[in-house]
């Protein structure tokens, strides 16, 4: 990071009256100090602390985290508060009905773990649950009670707090309620998310009845909407934990709402519903040590890109190059050919981890990329077993004690599968969908009890056995890229994480689709990327990363500019 140590306040008058052409002479105290570095050559600045960092993509939900931090509650604590605080402010991707993947380190075990919440398929699945008659996914059913698979949300929060959380599962809880029961200050965000899906909301009574008037009206700016069913349901999970989910009140209420408007999801379900507890994925880029999530999350995918660019002296090119933003096109077509062929849904299917994540199946990929030129045929998955021996959102915290979560939890789509159950004021997911309808490829088929693949993929990444970054995205297929380019601003080019955040960023899938470019970059770098031979096209922005990067015990604390509302907030 290009940083200058500000001098102290005599140090900046000595520079003033010198410039003024005044006389001065040095104070006979040695002058004082700043404890902390601050960037001046930076445009984007983190928000500094030194008792902890919550940084999440609305900044009441990070202030309800921050306050549990300030009451002596540890960063389990927090990342709890917060997950269910985002269910009230942020209903788009914030959730009860929905799931996802956490990684947590323990300073006093030196421990990190990977907690996997997500949604699976219920026993009733079947192979035409969303299959229209052409073979396709059915979008109709997709936004139904038909998509919905068994949420992991509420028994992922609870896990990660019996295991680790230090004040009262209450305490954590109570934010969330009151923020539900008295009501949120309706932001300029939360109704355009809203209208852009009005009439479809509206179509379920529910969802009118907890997010609109009473006349169907939406809510305006600066008004203020209490979430009464929504109350009800954190208040269920206040009193009784995960099992009023899973075996109790709510979950019958939430049971009944989808079987009575045509789904399978079922009580059978519910109960049978499990967390996952593992060892991350761990995979070294330039020396530094990034713990990812594991399958089915895509932290497998992520660790082979960075393996890939790791190839290449992307420091010495600059960064966001003509040269740097061809080789990162190139190496991510590689990966997602890759994805196509070996990501699947867990436990009927397990990907080669171990192959994909090997630095020597990532030189054999690398190979296949010309310099100079974007690849003339598709690109075509590899042999990683040769080598085996857009609605989400995410948070990151820290605190002054050393643990670090950082959680990325999931509707699906923008507000799930657009219906909630009578009663219970929360948006149910439509994870069902991202299983492969429309062909027999095995890996990823949908089946009872199965998870659903993602591209989630929170990491940590550590220096000298600590944590140093903290981070994770929403946006679909383009989290890979978007955290690829992150840890590269951080690492390779030592950007703040403000700044790493805020450089403007490119997504590549296939080798038969442009290269996406965020706003930010000029029409020049575009056609010079055209004359190596790649198509390319302006975009829209790409993700939302929510990073926290620890050093010599402070907080620098980045919340992605791309999204209005969102926030890092210092204890100090």
């Amino acid at each position: 990071m290009a940083r200058k140590l500000l001098k102290g306040l005599a140090g900046a008058a000595a520079l003033a009256l010198a410039l003024a052409g005044a006389a001065w002479a040095a104070p006979a105290k040695p002058a004082p100090k700043f404890d902390y570095i601050l960037d001046y050559d930076a445009i984007n600045h983190p928000v500094i602390g030194r008792r902890g960092m919550v940084v999440s993509q609305n900044a009441v939900a990070s202030q309800v985290g921050a306050g549990i931090l300030s009451r002596g509650g540890n960063a389990i604590d927090a990342a709890v508060a917060t997950g269910l605080a985002l269910s009230v402010t942020l209903p788009q991707a914030g959730n009860l009905g929905g799931g996802g993947f956490a990684l947590i380190y323990i300073a006093r075990e030196n421990r990190t773990l990977a907690l996997d919440y997500y949604p699976q398929a219920p026993l009733a699945t079947t192979r035409d649950l969303l299959r229209s008659d052409d073979g396709k996914l059915d979008l109709a059913k997709r936004y139904s009670y038909l998509a919905v698979g068994v949420p992991g949300t509420p028994l992922g929060l609870e896990a990660m707090h019996k295991r680790y959380g230090k004040l009262p599962w209450k305490t954590v809880a109570q934010p969330a309620v009151d923020l539900a029961e008295k009501g949120i200050i309706v932001t300029d965000e939360f109704v355009y998310g809203l209208n852009l899906q009005r009439e479809g909301m509206l179509l379920d009574a529910p969802t009118a009845k907890s997010l609109f008037k009473s006349d169907g009206e939406s809510y305006q700016p600066n008004e203020t909407i209490r979430q009464r069913d929504l109350a009800w349901s954190l208040r269920q999970v206040r009193d009784h934990g995960a099992d009023a989910f899973y075996r109790g009140a709510l979950g019958r209420r939430v049971i009944a709402g989808v079987q009575g408007r045509g789904g399978v999801l079922s009580l059978a379900d519910l109960e049978a519903y499990r967390v996952r507890w593992s060892d991350p994925v761990t995979c070294d880029y330039r020396g530094v040590q990034v713990a990812y999530a594991p399958p089915p999350s895509a932290g497998v995918l992520l660790c082979g890109l960075m393996n890939i660019l790791e190839r290449f002296p992307m420091a010495q090119y600059g960064q966001n190059s003509v040269q740097s933003l061809h080789l990162t096109a190139e190496a991510m077509k590689l990966v997602f050919a890759d994805r196509a062929k070996f990501m699947g849904g867990y436990p009927q299917y397990t990907p080669p981890a171990a192959g994909l994540t090997s630095k020597a199946y990532a030189a054999e990929r690398a190979r296949l990329i010309d310099p100079a030129r974007a690849m003339s045929a598709q690109a075509m998955p590899g042999d990683p077993l040769l080598f085996e021996s857009r609605d989400t959102t995410h948070y990151s915290v820290a605190d002054a004690e050393g643990n670090v979560v950082t959680n990325t939890y999931t509707l699906g789509s923008s507000y799930g599968a657009h219906v909630m159950a009578p009663g219970t004021g929360f948006f149910l997911n439509d994870a069902m969908a991202n299983f492969n309808w429309s062909n027999d490829d095995p890996a990823n088929l949908p089946e009872p009890g199965k998870r659903v693949i993602t591209t989630i993929t929170p990491v940590i990444a550590f220096k000298q056995g600590k944590p140093w970054l903290a981070a994770g995205s929403p946006g679909g297929t383009r989290i890979i890229s978007a955290m690829a380019q992150l840890l590269m601003n951080l690492i390779d080019h030592g950007l703040n994480v403000a700044e790493a955040t805020a450089r403007p960023r490119i997504f590549q899938a296939a080798s038969d689709t442009p290269v996406e470019f965020e706003p930010g970059f000029t029409s020049d770098v575009m056609k010079l990327l055209e004359a190596r031979g790649h198509k390319s096209r302006s975009s829209l922005t790409m993700g939302s990363t929510q990073s926290i990067t620890i050093e010599d015990g402070v907080f620098y604390g980045g919340s992605d500019p791309r999204r209005p509302g969102g926030g890092a907030i210092a204890v100090d």
